[in-house]
């Protein structure tokens, strides 16, 4: 029975899979970036390892198959992601030929923004191929947004590339909106968590 429930430890190596499966704008990223690592170790695995009790997963029964992975507090999060992931990052990627993926994973601070006061939360969600369109994406935004509100988080707020039409479509019917900061750009969105979605 397809549920949503916290990640687990256990759950580590399918939310790499899933990053790297869904890497490319909601498709397979497999080879693209010089280490079939690097997404997951920039976009999942460091919001698992330090902040688990606000990230979700998509479990069928047989597998996860979709997460939700998110921060309550970005600037600490940034903090933490600087002493405690950076070191071992940077040295694992050294040889790694530069891009601009790999200069996001060396930039915690590219995560601070403008609205920070309001939007404090931010998050990463990704869904399989065979669980889209099934209303698992909303469901996970949901248990996300009712943790936040829990904690007393004001809003969260995501990055999203504007070629990724599918994705721009799902957060706007769920009633995410443009912040300021990103001057028109479309690809910066936050909403509330007292949202009805």
């Amino acid at each position: 029975m397809t549920h949503i429930r916290r990640f687990r430890e256990t759950d580590r190596s399918d939310v790499a899979e899933i990053c790297l499966k869904t890497g490319d704008g909601g498709q397979d990223a497999t080879g693209m970036h010089g280490s079939d690592e690097l997404l997951a170790d920039i976009f999942a695995l460091p919001y698992v390892d330090l902040e688990p009790a606000t990230c979700f997963v998509v479990d069928t029964g047989e597998r996860v198959s979709g997460y939700i992975v998110a921060v309550a507090d970005t600037r600490a999060f940034v903090e933490r992601y600087r002493s405690e992931w950076l070191p071992a990052f940077s040295s694992k990627y050294s040889d790694l030929e530069p891009s601009s993926i790999l200069d996001m994973g060396l930039d915690p601070d590219r995560m601070i923004i403008d609205e920070l006061a309001e939007y404090p939360a931010h998050l990463h969600i990704d869904l399989l191929p065979e669980l889209q369109g099934q209303g698992m994406g909303r469901k996970l935004m949901r248990t996300l947004l009712a943790e936040l509100r829990e904690r007393g988080v004001s809003g969260v707020h995501l990055g999203v590339s504007p070629s990724n039409t599918n994705a721009v479509a799902f957060y706007t019917k769920l009633g995410f909106r443009p912040l300021p900061s990103d001057a028109g750009a479309g690809s910066l969105l936050g909403i509330r968590t007292d949202a009805v979605i």
